[in-house]
């Protein structure tokens, strides 16, 4: 069985910030096949925009395994590193100013990376120009970047991040500043890349909606990953003449699985734990449809002194059994009594 595209496995990051260190990835595990797009979302500091980085060449794994296209980035020397991230990997970035150079037109932006690649001659502009066709601004190729729209400006970031022909595009933010209707587009030009030139995509987003432009979603929680979105198009029902109904966008149906770790550890989501108010443990029940989870039992024992009718008596364990109540107040499950002999004691 071949090695996927992108291989993680507990991978690890952690700053170091003044005297404290930062925690940003623990143990993540993640597989990206060939010529996926794939989106990655979670909070702000849940370690999505490291893992770009570390993806990206941009920085290193502090431990765990990370292999792309075969390169493993923990062990590459910084030239091989260097060089990895110049010819394999295309960056796009939320804002503009990061991805182009203002006073130069659109064609001239895709020629830079090209020529700071030592590509020369003819072939340069061809490819520029061929690029700028691929995604949709042929007629505007000598438009300098004041004189582009913000979707036009994006377009011309992805052309230059294609540039040196990567097999890895990383786009942190895309549609960050743009209107939901330029943000299709945008979505629109990443798929398009990834059927017709099999690049491999990832865009990091904070986009609730972004599962409906992508491949599938994956989420990172407190620097893991926590569970996967994947999207089937959904079969079109005929109508009553026998023919399929024409729909501008094809409808989708989205399934949310939760990711279980190496150790069968999962991430449970938050509003659910606060829901139910589960705080630090769960007890879990295993039935015929799978595992239950349900809020903690907490025990309490007292002992209580029962008289008998002879000449000793009886001491029993009492256990009151609670459960955790819900959120809302009620009380789950109701209060149970157990109740077992410990001994029996001579009266003095």
């Amino acid at each position: 069985m071949s090695e996927p595209f992108i291989l993680c496995e507990g991978l690890v990051k952690i700053y170091q910030v003044a005297e404290l260190e930062m925690v940003a990835l623990q143990g993540l595990n993640l597989t990206i096949e060939q010529g996926e797009l794939v989106g990655i979302v979670g909070a702000s500091g849940s370690g999505k925009s490291t893992l770009m980085n570390i993806l990206g060449g941009l920085d290193r794994p502090t431990a765990g395994k990370v292999r792309v296209d075969g390169h493993d980035l923990l062990k590459m020397p910084d030239r091989q590193l260097n060089r990895y991230r110049r010819e394999k990997v295309g960056f796009v970035w939320q804002q503009s100013t990061r991805n182009l150079v203002p006073y130069l037109n659109a064609i001239q932006n895709v020629m830079l990376p090209m020529t700071l690649a030592g590509v020369t001659g003819r072939e340069k502009r061809r490819r520029a120009a061929e690029l700028l066709e691929i995604v949709g601004l042929g007629d505007r190729m000598y438009h300098h970047v004041p004189e582009l729209s913000g979707g036009e400006q994006q377009r011309v970031a992805i052309a230059v991040a294609l540039a040196n022909n990567p097999t890895l595009l990383l786009a942190d933010e895309p549609t960050g500043e743009l209107d939901s209707v330029t943000a299709k587009a945008i979505y629109r030009t990443f798929q398009m890349l990834t059927r017709e030139l099999g690049i491999t995509t990832l865009i990091v987003s904070h986009d609730p909606g972004i599962a409906r432009h992508v491949d599938r979603v994956v989420a990172i929680r407190d620097g893991m990953l926590a569970s996967e979105t994947i999207r089937h198009a959904a079969t079109p029902q005929p109508t009553a003449d026998g023919e399929s109904p024409a729909t501008e966008e094809e409808e989708h149906s989205f399934a949310e699985l939760v990711v279980l770790d190496s150790a069968g550890r999962v991430h449970i989501p938050q509003e659910f734990l606060e829901q139910l108010n589960i705080q630090g443990r769960a007890q879990l029940e295993l039935t015929e449809e799978g595992i239950l989870i349900r809020p903690a039992v907490h025990t309490r024992t007292e002992q209580v002194r029962v008289d008998g009718n002879g000449a000793t008596d009886g001491v029993l364990k009492v256990a009151v059994q609670e459960e955790q109540p819900a959120a809302n107040g009620k009380q789950r499950g109701g209060v149970r009594r157990l109740f077992g002999r410990l001994g029996r004691r001579k009266k003095e």
